[in-house]
């Protein structure tokens, strides 16, 4: 027995060191998608959840996250639908640590609107609207379908928001 214990500590232990998860997910493929009222670009690793006239999921699987994106027709009330998206956009100030209102204008195709970043432990990362003023509305938002931690859903919200702002400026209204 006294044999066995001096030749089994005979190894020296050393603390394993510090090691931090690192999310990769790649370049991402566009392609294209239409709705009834507009289409744009989008990242080809999104399935389409559902799609309706009015509405849309992207469903991100290996991230557990979901961009949901709702289109209003505009009838004379272009500024209660901005004042719901502000709105809706302000309701997760309660957990986040901050909401990063970041303007957007592409003249071009006559799409005008806001992009919301959001940090913290709020239930939705990101927020948009985009609109053209006078006819079409959208509003989207991105949720994960997980406890919202920000430290570990962030390499996840960062590529998703950049999704986002892809789809916004290649949004363009159908005639």
């Amino acid at each position: 027995m006294v044999f066995i214990l001096a030749i089994g500590c005979k190894e020296e232990v050393l603390p394993k060191p510090k090691a931090q998860l690192r999310l990769e997910y790649g370049a991402p493929k566009q392609g294209k998608l239409q709705t009834e009222h507009f289409m744009f670009d989008y990242n080809i690793k999104a399935k389409i959840k559902s799609k309706t006239k009015t509405s849309l999921v992207l469903g991100y699987p290996e991230m557990k996250g979901e961009i949901y994106i709702n289109y209003k027709k505009v009838e004379d009330n272009v500024e209660k639908l901005l004042a719901d998206a502000q709105r809706l956009s302000y309701e997760h100030s309660v957990k986040a640590d901050g909401i990063l209102e970041q303007p957007f204008v592409n003249e071009k195709n006559g799409v005008y609107g806001m992009f919301y970043e959001v940090t913290g432990n709020a239930a939705s990362q990101a927020q948009f609207y985009v609109t053209d003023s006078t006819d079409n509305f959208v509003t989207g938002s991105l949720y994960f379908y997980t406890r919202p931690n920000y430290d570990s859903i962030y390499p996840a919200a960062a590529y998703l928001q950049n999704d986002i702002r892809g789809i916004m400026e290649t949004l363009k209204w159908k005639e």
